[in-house]
């Protein structure tokens, strides 16, 4: 095809015109379709591209991998803190402090919406102490308080309210913690990061979109004899803008395709990882952070909707890039 146009270009420049446009192939471009495409099939620019979208796919597909990874540990943590409640009973001069716990207890259980009421000995408190003061030492003489948790009935509010002054009445050794605060700054952290990791893939789409407008564009300067061919047999625009949108998309597709790929066996690897090296401290503070790292079938069909919309984004760059240019031509 690329050798008849340029024929007839040649012959145009020639002023050689004769009838010859007049006898071409109508506007629907039907031959033009069955003897090839307008832009070239296999190219340097069009294997670089490829290369540069499938980058930036793989990093848009980590970044809302991370972020999928991110609000689902978020979710786990919230809520398993927001099922339970924890009293805590400080030693206070004068007093006797299992007096104070069972009280405390007592009171628990009488409180709507508590559905379990758990007391830690003393020794399980000094449990609690141990990966802070490590093992070994005689906490004997320590004010260790003691901790009691209360699990909450299923869709079920308890009145912390009611619990909070029945504690008040007990006097100021116990104190009720409804975790609130730390859910309501924990959910405001992983938030932050969400929407960092939002902004990474968008500006990653963005940057893909540049590289495609360029790549458009040079494409038209180089086929620019072939454009005018096509304007003088009575190709319109659209017909001309279609070819390389058509083009451009199967370059999206295969970029794309590469790029989530690549991320997919990436999470993919570092789920067996994790598993594998589970007992290591590394692990646990991974799984402390992420949670337990099954990515799971829905962030697999993140990963695919991110390569998808590389893709048509692709086309749909180069489809208006190519017709600004074909106006600023006219």
């Amino acid at each position: 095809m690329r050798g008849s146009i340029r024929a007839a270009t040649s012959s145009t420049k020639n002023g050689n015109t004769g009838e010859a446009p007049a006898a071409s192939p109508p506007p629907s471009g039907g031959l033009l379709r069955r003897q090839g495409s307008l832009v070239p099939q296999r190219s340097i620019a069009g294997r670089s591209l490829v290369m540069v979208i499938a980058i930036m796919t793989f990093l848009a597909c980590l970044a809302a991998g991370a972020a999928y990874l991110v609000a689902r540990a978020v979710n786990d943590w919230t809520s398993s803190i927001a099922s339970e409640m924890t009293i805590e009973v400080r030693p206070m001069p004068g007093r006797d402090i299992e007096a104070d716990v069972s009280a405390a207890a007592d009171a628990a259980r009488k409180t709507n919406g508590v559905s379990e009421v758990k007391v830690y000995t003393r020794a399980e408190s000094e449990a609690l102490l141990q990966p802070w003061i490590g093992t070994g030492l005689d906490v004997t003489d320590l004010p260790i308080p003691r901790m009691i948790t209360l699990g909450q009935q299923p869709h079920a509010r308890p009145d912390t309210a009611d619990l909070s002054r029945r504690l008040a009445a007990l006097g100021p050794a116990a104190s009720l913690d409804d975790h609130r605060a730390f859910i309501s700054r924990l959910s405001t952290m992983a938030n932050a990061l969400i929407v960092v990791a939002i902004g990474i893939v968008v500006l990653v789409l963005a940057a893909s979109g540049l590289a495609v407008g360029f790549a458009t564009r040079s494409a038209v300067a180089l086929n620019h004899e072939v454009v005018e061919v096509l304007h003088l047999v009575g190709a319109d625009d659209n017909f001309v803008a279609g070819e390389f949108q058509r083009r451009f998309f199967a370059l999206g597709v295969e970029g794309g395709a590469i790029g989530a790929a690549a991320a997919a066996i990436c999470y993919f690897v570092a789920g067996i990882l994790s598993t594998t090296f589970a007992s290591s401290a590394a692990a646990d503070q991974m799984e402390a952070v992420f949670g337990s790292f099954r990515f799971g079938a829905l962030g697999y069909v993140l990963i695919a909707a991110v390569a998808v919309t590389v893709a048509f984004s692709t086309s749909i760059v180069s489809r208006l890039t190519v017709k600004r240019r074909l106006r600023s031509m006219a």
